[in-house]
Order: structure tokens, then sequence, then C-alpha cells
């Protein structure tokens, strides 16, 4: 399997906050592979009208935004706000105006303190959150069940496969043996 590259660039707008500046990559290019990755997974993110907003931010910002929007009074490492339920956006039509899917925020010290613990680099781990974040916007949800777990984690498992980051979930089972 190959990464395919739609005949359309995804409309990603990206904020890359000063933290995430300090590191050597191009985060806005990042966010574009991951968003292509979710594409190839999820058909229903590959709709050329969607428009993606990604926030590379700080855990203090994030834990404001969880305490906000999910009363959960803690930093985590992404949060996905869908604007379109799961119904609309399987049935959107190709052709239109723009549509915004919805936004994702990375927080910088939780990534890069899990990519150490993980044993990966920062670069692979922001990926796979952003592809996580994209299936959650897409309308999956690994907190309904088991079943739904599995289904979110085997497209996250595709997606990355795809771009070329190893299986996150084997890893970390392996570590846990």
């Amino acid at each position: 399997m190959t990464l395919a590259i739609p005949d359309w660039e995804p409309e990603v707008d990206c904020e890359v906050g000063e933290a995430w500046q300090t590191d050597d990559h191009d985060w806005e290019a990042t966010a574009r592979i991951a968003v292509r990755g979710a594409h190839n997974v999820a058909p229903e993110l590959a709709n050329p009208r969607l428009n993606i907003s990604i926030l590379f931010t700080t855990d203090e910002e994030i834990h404001a935004l969880n305490r906000e929007w999910r009363q959960r009074d803690k930093p985590t490492n992404v949060l996905s706000f869908p604007m379109l339920d799961r119904t609309d956006l399987v049935h959107l039509d190709p052709d239109g105006p723009p549509e915004m899917l919805g936004d994702i925020a990375l927080a910088h010290e939780t990534c890069a303190r899990e990519a150490a613990e993980k044993g990966v680099s920062l670069w692979d781990h922001a990926v796979h959150l952003i592809v996580h974040g994209m299936l959650h916007l897409a309308g999956y949800d690994h907190e309904l069940g088991d079943a739904e777990a599995e289904e979110m984690e085997q497209l996250e498992v595709k997606a990355l496969a795809l771009i070329g980051i190893a299986d996150p979930y084997s890893r970390h089972s392996a570590e846990q043996e």
C-alpha cells in the first residue's frame, strides 16, 4: 500500500505555537501528510470541500480547552472539535462551498513526553495524533466501547503504515508485556 495523493490539496489551516517552533520540523507539511493518511483510510474525509484547522500549542492551552469543552481539568495530548456530525459528513456532496470539518489541537509538552516514553520521534507521534484527531472529526470514537476502539485503532494503524510509521499499538503492547 502507498499513500494516495489526492488530485487536490487538503485545506489545512495550521497555527504553530512557539513551543513547536523549536523542533526542526515543518509542522504544516506534517499536518498535511497526516490528513492525507486519514483520507486514505476513511473515504468520508476525502471530500475536497473539507477544511481542517490544526493548532500546535502547549499543555497550558490544551488544559484550558479540555477544562472548558470537556470538563476535564488536565492537559491531554490531542483534542478534536468536530463541526459536522457523521451523517452530514458522509452525505456531503463534493461539489459546493468549503465546509469546516473541525479543529484539532496538540499539546507539545505532553506529545514530547509521550514520544520519549514510547521511544518514537515527536514527528511520528504527532502524525499519529493528527490521524487520531481526524478520525474523531469523522465521527469515530474509541470511548464508545471495545468494538469502536478496535475499529479506530485499525484505521490509525493502516493510515500510519501508508505514511511509513510503525504500528504504535504493537510497540506499546510489547513494552507492557
